[in-house]
């Protein structure tokens, strides 16, 4: 998005830029509950010791509550509203957090966590859809990058609270009750916020969805806009398989989303941020309070590199942002795997390497598969099955999580931290391969336009 355009948009979309920050606090809450198991790992190993695949389910049990949140999700907000959804969510992150908080044991614990993955489900689907669908074109990767902005807050923040809290009596539950707050935060804000004029139509509340048009984008045309909502939706009811919700043509979009979702988190994002200060300890800081202001450090980096998305998704595009994020996040994870593997031979003479490795890593996946990710999910997909099809490949980011952050330290203690890095590594070759030839660049297209091109066969490298 050019400057001008972002000028414009800002003193004339007041209630557009408050309905988005509301709603992006899911995303802070999302990356809380992500990091904050990073530091909070290291002292509840010393409440109870963990063997490698016990730390794995005590990371990963959120995802397995992540998948069954994603795999309901869809059809809820299908049904019952972008915005009811997300107020559920707020609700269950509150219950998820005090449950963590006064675990008196590792099962208690893990079955917190799948309470609190419930709700990242939820939220990793219903905010982006929510976002996608009440941003005007022109602003739109911007607005849902705002998502992924949120989420490296969240991120942030659960660092900071970390270090806070790691000298005090009961640190990690303090650590893990935190998230209380901002989930009492995003329930009142999004209590005051309408739904999206995209579902009103498709629930024939017009003159809800005319009213919102003209909060979010005053100066447009709110009938023009519902009249291009409903021959979409039109179109689809007078096809010859009407009948049938899903048609064949709807499958490629669905399988490019999954394949998005696939690079994402299978480029080891996650063990990233899950296992940053255990990363770190392997490296040779061996102090925990030194891992803890490391992870510190790539917090920032990661929050700070999200803006670069912000401010030139909608200018650049999303596949440029990717080539480049890919082709660095790839980079960097045969460099840190490297770092490891000489660090067998040298000792921890190489740890600022793997540190910087893991800096250059999150700077590139800040910009790009983080928030475009996210963006392509929410773009792509038919209107009539949207609310399902993200329910699907939000499924599919939370079972490839699981896999990966259940493995990882086992991966750790049987092949060792390079070869493990290298894996991801590869899949970063593949994930550039991939973007070539099926995600397809969203940018100045609407999202009925997006729609019709995939009804029409188009390839991805043609939209």
């Amino acid at each position: 998005m050019s400057r001008s355009a972002f000028t414009s948009y800002k003193p004339r979309h007041l209630w557009l830029y408050i309905i988005a920050i509301v709603a992006s606090l899911g995303g802070l809450l999302s990356g809380f509950d992500t990091g904050v198991i990073s530091g909070a790992l290291l002292f509840i190993n010393d409440t109870w010791p963990l063997s490698s695949l016990e730390k794995g389910w005590v990371v990963s049990s959120a995802l397995v509550g992540a998948v069954f949140g994603a795999a309901a999700n869809g059809v809820l907000a299908d049904v019952y509203g972008r915005k009811k959804v997300i107020i559920a969510t707020a609700i269950i992150f509150a219950i998820g957090s005090i449950l963590c908080g006064f675990a008196t044991s590792v099962n208690w614990l893990i079955a917190g966590r799948m309470i609190l993955g419930l709700a990242i489900g939820m939220v990793n689907f219903v905010v982006p859809l929510y976002l996608s669908e009440i941003s005007p074109q022109k602003v739109r990767g911007m607005l849902v990058s705002l998502y992924q902005l949120a989420i490296t807050a969240g991120i942030l923040f659960s660092y900071l609270i970390n270090r806070v809290f790691a000298l005090s009596e009961y640190n990690w539950r303090w650590m893990l009750g935190s998230g209380l707050i901002p989930a009492i935060i995003l329930l009142i804000g999004i209590s005051f916020l309408g739904d999206t004029p995209r579902w009103l139509i498709s629930k024939k509340r017009e003159q809800e969805a005319k009213e919102i048009f003209q909060k979010i984008e005053p100066e447009s045309n709110a009938d023009e806009h519902i009249a291009e909502i409903k021959s979409t939706i039109a179109k689809t009811e007078r096809s010859k398989n009407h009948a049938v919700t899903f048609q064949s043509w709807m499958l490629m979009p669905i399988i490019v989303g999954i394949g998005m979702m696939f690079m994402q988190i299978c480029t080891g994002i996650n063990t990233i941020i899950y296992y940053t200060a255990t990363i770190f300890q392997a490296a040779g800081f061996t102090d925990t309070l030194g891992a803890l202001y490391a992870t510190i450090g790539v917090g920032v980096v990661n929050f700070v590199m999200t803006f670069v998305a912000i401010f030139f998704t909608d200018k650049l595009g999303r596949k440029p942002l990717l080539y480049a994020g890919l082709l660095g996040v790839t980079i960097s994870l045969f460099v840190l795997g490297g770092s490891f593997y000489l660090t067998d031979i040298l000792g921890d003479k190489l740890k600022w390497v793997a540190v910087g490795s893991v800096v250059f890593y999150i700077a590139c996946f800040a910009f790009s598969l983080g928030p475009i990710g996210w963006i392509i999910i929410s773009e792509i997909m038919p209107l009539k099955i949207r609310g399902l099809a993200m329910s699907i490949c939000t499924m599919a980011n939370f079972g490839f999580n699981f896999l990966v952050a259940l493995t990882f330290p086992v991966l750790l203690e049987h092949i060792g931290e390079a070869y493990t890095f290298w894996i991801f590594g590869f899949v970063g070759i593949f994930s550039l391969w991939f973007t070539f030839f099926y995600i397809p660049e969203t940018k100045g297209h609407s999202l009925e336009q997006i729609e019709n091109n995939w009804a029409e066969h188009r390839p991805a490298r043609k939209f």
